[in-house]
């Protein structure tokens, strides 16, 4: 163990301005409070969003949760899912299969409503965090002693250090890094989600129908009157994005499905009154650096999985325990802290991107026979004798994903003094 290791906190608490108020972005907010530092979120959403689909915790992930004192809370939003069928045009069921099975969860692994988790986040700082929503950061001046940030209200206030946890279109990396298309690679997939009826009276249930280059899902979880739909399309060019122009999007979602059979042409008509319509490409952020001076990069803004991987959450999550424990153990030197972060990181987010390239090809199986197949053994797998031995299997792979990031043990220190609010420039 080297001499920094065998050190306290910094003996005065460093600010941090956090954009992004999602997952990474109060979780971090979370651990640096509890290491005397001083966290402020700014969110350019007016408030809270508490849409999104399911996400799973598990791996690392659980182990990180437990240490911030979550894991109880996330238990009692369980989505609680019981299973999941694959139906062909007619809504026959070709097969069935448990949860545990679907999602390769093992032991403690469990699933979430995003929106949820945030939910749970926020209240478990918002006593202790100063949250700025309805604002985004327009500009950054670094110095040898600080950050000036201008943000979009008009404010200037300053700041010991900046991350840019807001996403795989993050902003902040826009600012301190380049243009966007410099580190995202689209997968050749789009995904789409939304909230609608369950017209199909799901109780904890995922219903599947696969078409060549799609698939179409629909769930409901605990607790849930409502469904979620989602589609998942092939798309070798990337579509043009406006976060803006929901109506496009819609567009582009019902061009993509016109004519499919099943229940997609009902499901499209509920896009059309979702509120919380979602859709955006299959990407991953790939950097050489996920810092810059004092500022440093967080969750999918620095190494977007995409939702593929099902390891975006959990990554979130292990990346601010870890970013928070660096800054704590290196007395809030960025400079090591920082390269402490990647270096511990990066290698399972590689890992997971990997993982990633070959789940979006198998949601988007290309031909007819190749369905065929694939329909065909979830259908046989339940009758089979090895179905333990492939079950096993699935599970490995995605629970080797779940634990690439080793963690540490990060002691939290008595705080010190707090620092001030960070000041407002004149």
């Amino acid at each position: 163990m080297n001499s920094t290791e065998n050190r306290t906190a910094p003996t005065a608490a460093k600010t941090v301005l956090i954009s992004g108020a999602s997952i990474a972005g109060p979780a971090l907010a979370l651990w640096l409070h509890r290491y005397g530092f001083v966290p402020t979120v700014v969110e350019r959403a007016p408030e809270l969003r508490t849409g999104g689909y399911k996400v799973d915790i598990r791996g690392t992930a659980i182990e990180v949760c437990r240490r911030m004192g979550i894991l109880d809370e996330i238990r009692a939003e369980s989505t609680d899912m019981r299973g999941g069928s694959y139906v062909d045009s007619s809504g026959r069921t070709i097969g069935e299969l448990p949860a545990d099975i679907f999602g390769g969860r093992v032991e403690e692994d469990d699933e979430i409503m995003r929106g949820e988790l945030a939910r749970i986040l926020h209240d478990r700082t918002r006593d202790d965090v100063e949250y700025l929503f309805d604002d985004s950061i327009a500009a950054l001046a670094e110095d040898a002693d600080g950050v000036t940030v201008t943000f979009d209200s008009g404010t200037v206030r300053r700041f010991d250090l900046v991350v840019g946890a807001d996403g795989l279109h993050s902003h902040t990396r826009k600012i301190a890094f380049g243009p966007e298309e410099r580190f995202k690679r689209h997968l050749g997939a789009y995904i789409s989600i939304f909230t609608a009826p369950n017209h199909l009276g799901l109780d904890r249930w995922e219903t599947y129908h696969a078409l060549p280059g799609k698939l179409v899902c629909v769930y409901s979880s605990a607790g849930e009157s409502d469904a979620k739909n989602l589609f998942i399309f092939s798309s070798p060019q990337e579509l043009p994005h406006d976060p803006r122009d929901v109506t496009a999007q819609k567009r582009a979602l019902t061009d993509r499905f016109t004519g499919d059979g099943w229940e997609i042409p009902r499901l499209l008509g509920h896009a059309a009154d979702a509120d919380d319509f979602y859709l955006d490409s299959m990407s991953l952020v790939e950097m050489d650096r996920w810092s810059k001076g004092r500022v440093v990069l967080l969750g999918d803004a620095a190494h977007c999985s995409s939702p593929a991987s099902g390891q975006g959450t959990g990554l979130a999550l292990t990346g601010a325990y870890v970013l928070a424990g660096e800054l704590a153990r290196a007395h809030g030197d960025h400079t090591v802290a920082f390269a402490r972060y990647e270096e511990r990181m990066r290698p399972g987010v590689e890992q997971n991107q990997r993982m990633a390239e070959g789940f979006v090809k198998e949601m988007t199986v290309g031909s007819k026979w190749k369905i065929a197949l694939r329909m065909f053994m979830v259908r046989t797998l339940p009758k089979t004798p090895w179905k333990n031995l492939i079950a096993k299997k699935i599970r490995d792979g995605i629970q080797a994903a779940a634990n690439a990031v080793p963690i540490e043990d990060y002691t939290v220190p008595t705080a010190g003094a707090a620092a001030p609010r960070p000041t407002v420039a004149a």
